[in-house]
Order: C-alpha cells, then structure tokens, then sequence
C-alpha cells in the first residue's frame, strides 16, 4: 500500500481516482444503455462488466505487461518517479495513455459471447501474440505480484455507438470463448505509445525569434516584430541576396513548434560536441536552446531552456521544461530533423555565375 500511496501523492495520479469514478458512472449508462437495446434485440446475453470490480482495485496497480507479436513491454510504477518504461531507461510513462487502459479495461462491457473455436480465433484478431498472433495482451498486476486483470484484444468493429464507442473481440488468455464487449479505448500495443511526449508545447504565434549555429557553414537568425505577422525574414539579409522563395525562413522558424519525437535515450550515450545549435525566442521571454545532431539516418536533440529578465511566467515554463527534458536526447520524425538543420545558403536564391571575360 506504501506504493500504492506513493502513486497518489502525485495530483495527475490521483486524479486517476476521480476518472476511475467518472468512468464507472459512465459505465453505468453505457450498462443501462445496452441493457435497453438488448432486450429490443432479444440478446443471448445480459450485458456486464468485462472485469467486475476492477475500477475499485486500480489504486493496486503497480505493473501493466503487454504483449504482442512485435514483443514484450512492462509499464511499471516507481515510489519516486511514478509509472515508467524500464526497457526505455525509465523514461516516464504517459499518464494518458495509463488513464485511458485502466479506465478502458474497467468500463469494458460484454455485449455478447462471440466464437470458441481455437482455430478461429485468427478472424477476430485473437490468436495468442506469443506465438506470433495479431492478438494484443494487457495484464494488470499490483505490488504483491497478484494478476488484477489479464486480457487478450483483437479486431474492432462497429456497433452504431453515437457518443463514439465501439465493438472490441477480445478473451480472457487462459480461454479460446471469445467476446464482443462495448469499448470506450483502443489498445496500444507499441511502447513509444507509451512515453510521456509531454516535454514542451510552443505554439508558432509565440515565436518571435530564432537563432542558428550550424554545424558548418555561416550562423545566422529569423525574425519577425510582431505577432500578427505571418512570415519571418532573416535578420541582416547579405546585400543582393534574396530568399530562395517567399516564407523560406519559416521552417526553422517554427521547427520547435508541435514538438513531437519518435524515442528518447539518455543524452549521455551520444556526441554532442558538434551539434547544429538552436535557440528559439517567443514574444513572452522563453529562450529553448536545442543541440541536434545526425546518427546514422536519425536526428537526436536535446532541450534546455531559460527565461528573459523579469518574465516570472516564463520562467516558470522554462523550469518545468528543464525538469522533464533534462538528461534525455529525443529522437525527432525525419522531417523534423531536416527543418532543425536548415542550413543558411539553402534559405536563399543561389548566387548568380559571374561571366568570364
């Protein structure tokens, strides 16, 4: 229980308390719901609970294992750091992605028993994944090691559901019965699913300014006075060169914008000695410096950030950045990493041959 305490002490974490009520009220009127329709429909069942008491053991939960046919994966709670991927150098776990299985697994709701045959499992999607099976396996465990919740999911279909639910074919691992329950979450079964992606969130209309080092050729920065200018131009423009295209410095401009990466390492484990180096400036006084560097065919960039003399919001913002960005090296989606290494020639009209005499 020490764990358990621990994991509520976090306010995002106890608020899982507060869903876990909220989604068992919606089960309720999910349940009524599809009670109603069923005895129009003449059911072969009684619609219930997929997992009876589920939502009242989810303070337990301590580990989720899931399994598939690309392989295995634990999300484990840590009495320090909270849930974190292991295999990921316990890199923190994505609170949503956690909220949306555990409430998911408590609200599932049988609609009706489906197939038993063993040999039909594959066309619902639920053939066993350790055998190579498309079938996606969640497993809930609490601190004593004791199975909560243990779940094989398949195919969705849809089943008419207006607030947006859907059919999910899924059966208990130790059994071939099979069962179309009313689903309220879609598995992940891919660990980046399951990273906090959470580091910072800069919107393109905050950006004022952006300044960049390249790892050869000249440095350079991209400005713009005001907000309600759309495009940035690039500051000390060389005289008689002009911009390879209208809104060319616009990509650099907003590269930290909708950050987004595909993995994350501990920054530790690369070079950073040469990076192309990158600040960028919002109109309110936050400062993000990020290095990037290539390896092999990916980009990795890490992020720290300060704030200008007397922004206290921005310094606040640039704190909480630090916080979860701080030791970890991101790797960008490849568009991302062209943009953050634009160099300053390719932002301009090529120069012009000079005639030979």
């Amino acid at each position: 229980m020490a764990i358990a305490s621990a994991f509520f002490a976090d306010p995002r974490r106890r608020n899982l308390a507060t869903l876990l009520a909220i989604a068992f009220l919606s089960f309720v009127f999910a349940w009524f719901a599809l009670g109603q329709q069923a005895a129009e429909m003449a059911p072969h069942t009684t619609p219930e609970p997929f997992f009876p008491g589920l939502a009242a053991h989810a303070q337990e939960i301590t580990r989720i294992h899931i399994v598939s046919r690309d392989g295995a994966f634990d999300v484990k709670l840590d009495p320090q750091k909270g849930f974190v991927l292991p295999d990921r150098n316990n890199y923190p776990a994505s609170f949503e992605q956690l909220r949306n299985t555990i409430v998911g697994l408590a609200a599932l709701i049988t609609i009706e028993p489906k197939t038993s045959r063993a040999d039909w499992l594959h066309f619902v999607g639920l053939d066993p994944p350790q055998t190579g099976g498309s079938g996606i396996q969640i497993s809930l465990y609490n601190d004593k090691g004791e199975k909560l919740a243990d779940i094989i999911t398949g195919k969705a279909v849809d089943i008419g559901d207006p607030n947006g639910g859907a059919g999910l074919f899924v059966r208990r691992p130790t059994e071939t019965q099979t069962w179309l329950v009313h689903s309220a979450f879609v598995p992940k079964a891919n660990e980046a699913d399951w990273m906090d992606k959470s580091v910072l969130d800069i919107e393109r209309a905050r950006i004022q300014e952006v300044d960049v080092q390249p790892q050869t050729g000249p440095s350079y920065s991209v400005r713009r006075d005001r907000q309600d200018v759309s495009d940035f131009d690039i500051v000390n423009m060389p005289k008689g060169r002009e911009l390879a295209y209208p809104g060319s410095p616009d990509g650099i401009a907003s590269a930290i914008a909708n950050f987004t990466f595909d993995d994350a390492k501990p920054a530790d484990g690369f070079d950073f000695s040469n990076p192309t180096h990158v600040v960028t400036r919002t109109f309110d006084g936050l400062n993000v410096a990020t290095d990037v560097i290539k390896v092999g065919a990916d980009y990795w960039l890490t992020i720290s950030a300060e704030a200008a003399p007397g922004k206290p919001a921005a310094e606040k913002e640039a704190r909480a950045i630090d916080a979860r960005a701080s030791g970890w090296a991101y790797k960008l989606p490849q568009f991302k990493g062209q943009l953050f290494m634009t160099t300053f020639e390719s932002l301009l009209k090529p120069l012009q041959a000079t005639p030979k005499k």
